[in-house]
């Protein structure tokens, strides 16, 4: 089964179940700052699942493009993906635990036809937050599933949430397939055998967290399903391997006619071709959706993926080839607008830059090889005769901590010969991370100068690193929208009335928001507009701003159709990411917007509106943050 066919499927399969259709969101959010980017098909639904009435209706169906950046350097694997396709069904407070499991099991056994033999699925152990989950075992067993193949786990397996500090949460019970064609599978479910694919995960969302830290029952309890087409393509396709799967070929394909090396070459080469196939599709619909490469937020992701690309590129020994690889993407997702010529033009800008970040890394790499010595000929020529030379020198260090005999023996080499010779794991993590010199590359240059590299040292240095970039990501993106925070709420209201008050005050209809970042100590707001705004505009819009929330007006919930909301006179990006209804938020005669997220029921709830900073954010268009006092 194809990708396009397993979609359609699915979709009709929700749809015959009184699900409606909702559109694909973009994976910048909108005024969600608790992640980068779009990473679930939850993510455009969270006020919904908070409560706000959705105006498609209680059950709704959608395939989302996500993306997931917490594991890119586990990239290259058979199964790890940056961008996916997320197919989802949710209830948003209609049916439960019974409807989520029985149309799940129905779709996976009697419309994609997996083998029930072949299936196994786990459920929440239960601990202090909440109870073992008995009741989704008892529906799994009245589908025929066995006892022996429902597996009890704890959270950090099968629980969700909340999104924020707070907010609803759930127990999971999701779904595996035995992945092994010819051989079957056991009478009972492991979850550590490998051979046990997920393919599906349905969130419970029984509970909801409050500011104490108390799980309390939720007075509208949600069903949220996520099943990735990749996988489940593989899966039904037989395929141990995603990247043969025909969302990926047609890519792996291109890289082997450019490269001159075939996918089959050997564990390196599959390797560099995975990760130059998934950065350069992820790198093609970050693009598409309005993100260009930085040093910053979205753009530094890109940037990190284009560069990571046009590294591995190097181990396959070509270059100028990012483009290249994005037209064999276009034909794949032909249902998808895609801008081509935007896309291509990023891709052969970004790597024309890295370039010459490569040709000044090659330089740092000569200064530090200056400071080493090199190992005689005749000893090096022995050292890379040893069938285990890869991962030699990290032996070596990690006897010598354990205080063992640290010198090698054939050839036989001292301490400090060892010493001297050795590229350290900060000297290569410098010309990895600040230059892209992939560390295959770094061996190259250092075996050319008989100088070695403590691969051991080196991983460290990047798990420090990757450590550091969770904790200051979790720092940065800890509150947003779905934590319901009452600040939150308001400064989401206020940049309602920053809209409209851009436009009066510069005097340009067509100003609207290219960009919002919202936390509960102040609102990030990007918009179109060429030039810097003086300072008498923005204590012009200061004071518009305050003027409004002074009048004390209500804030009204209109739902309607796009063409009424078109005809009102209401803001918003009126492409085919609204269903046939949309919410309206209407702040007296001053403001008309469509949007879903969560608003005060009066501007005097909103204190005194203070702009901080306005500055420029890319090429026309211009940021401005802001709080509330």
């Amino acid at each position: 089964m194809d990708r396009k066919e397993l979609i359609k499927k699915y979709i009709e399969f929700f749809k015959s179940k009184d699900h409606a259709q909702i559109k694909n969101s973009s994976l910048v959010p909108e005024n969600d700052p608790t992640v980068l980017f779009t990473t679930a098909g939850m993510h455009p639904l969270v006020p919904f699942l908070l409560g706000e009435t959705h105006p498609q209706g209680k059950r709704v169906v959608n395939v989302q493009r996500c993306i997931r950046t917490g594991d890119i350097e586990e990239v290259g694997d058979t199964t790890h993906h940056t961008f996916f396709e997320m197919l989802g069904n949710w209830s948003l407070g209609d049916y439960f635990k019974k409807g989520g499991i029985e149309m799940s099991y129905e779709f996976l056994t009697k419309t994609l036809g997996l083998k029930k033999e072949r299936l196994a699925v786990s459920v929440f152990k239960g601990d202090e937050n909440g109870p073992r989950d008995k009741e989704s075992a008892q529906i799994w067993k009245d589908q025929g599933v066995s006892e022996e193949r429902i597996a009890y786990l704890p959270a950090e397996d099968n629980w969700w949430g909340p999104a924020g500090q707070t907010g609803p949460c759930g127990p999971c019970t999701e779904m595996f397939y035995w992945k092994l064609n010819d051989e079957p599978a056991p009478k009972k479910f492991d979850p550590e055998d490998d051979n046990w694919v997920e393919i599906w995960n349905d969130v419970l969302m029984e509970y909801n967290k409050d500011s104490e830290g108390n799980y309390n029952k939720a007075s509208q309890q949600n069903v949220d399903t996520g099943m990735g087409t990749e996988r489940t393509v593989a899966v039904l396709d037989g395929l141990e391997d995603n990247y043969l799967a025909d969302m990926w070929k047609p890519i792996i394909e291109k890289v082997e006619t450019i490269s001159k090396h075939t996918y089959s070459e050997g564990e390196t080469i599959k390797r560099a071709m995975r990760i130059i196939a998934d950065h350069i599709k992820a790198a093609t619909f970050i693009i598409n959706d309005g993100i260009t490469p930085s040093n910053s937020d979205q753009g530094y992701v890109l940037r990190r993926l284009i560069r990571r690309a046009i590294r591995y590129g190097k181990t396959l020994g070509i270059e100028s080839f990012t483009s290249q690889v994005a037209n064999a993407i276009y034909p794949i997702y032909d249902d998808y607008e895609l801008d081509k010529e935007k896309i291509n033009s990023e891709l052969i800008r970004e790597e024309e830059k890295f370039n010459l970040t490569l040709e000044n890394g090659l330089k740092i790499a000569e200064r530090v090889f200056k400071n080493k010595t090199q190992i005689s000929g005749e000893k090096f020529n022995k050292l890379m005769n040893d069938p285990n030379k890869a991962d030699l020198i990290g032996r070596v260090f990690e006897k010598r901590e354990n205080k063992k005999d640290y010198s090698l023996k054939n050839p036989k080499l001292s301490e400090k010969e060892i010493d001297d010779a050795t590229i350290n794991g900060k000297e290569a993590f410098l010309l990895y991370q600040s230059y892209g010199f992939p560390i295959e590359m770094i061996d190259e240059l250092a075996m050319a100068k008989n100088l070695v590299v403590n691969h051991r040292d080196f991983k460290n240095e990047c798990k420090k690193h990757q450590e550091l970039s969770r904790t200051a990501s979790a720092g940065k993106f800890k509150s947003g929208l779905a934590d319901n925070s009452g600040q939150t709420t308001k400064l989401h209201t206020a940049s309602h009335l920053l809209n409209e008050a851009l436009r009066e005050v510069l005097k340009d209809k067509n100003i609207s928001q290219r960009g919002s970042n919202i936390t509960p100590e102040r609102l990030r707001f990007d918009f179109n507009f060429n030039r810097k705004l003086t300072d008498e505009e923005k204590q012009e819009i200061e004071d518009l701003i305050n003027e409004k929330i002074k009048e004390s007006i209500p804030v009204e919930l209109q739902e309607m159709s796009v063409q009424e909301a078109k005809e009102m006179g209401a803001h918003g990006m009126f492409d085919d990411k609204y269903g046939d209804k949309v919410k309206v938020y209407k702040i007296g005669n001053f403001s008309k917007e469509i949007c879903a997220g969560p608003h005060v029921q009066n501007t005097s709830e909103l204190g005194t509106f203070k702009i901080k900073k306005e500055g420029s954010s890319s090429s026309g268009v211009r940021r401005i943050k802001a709080t509330l006092s």
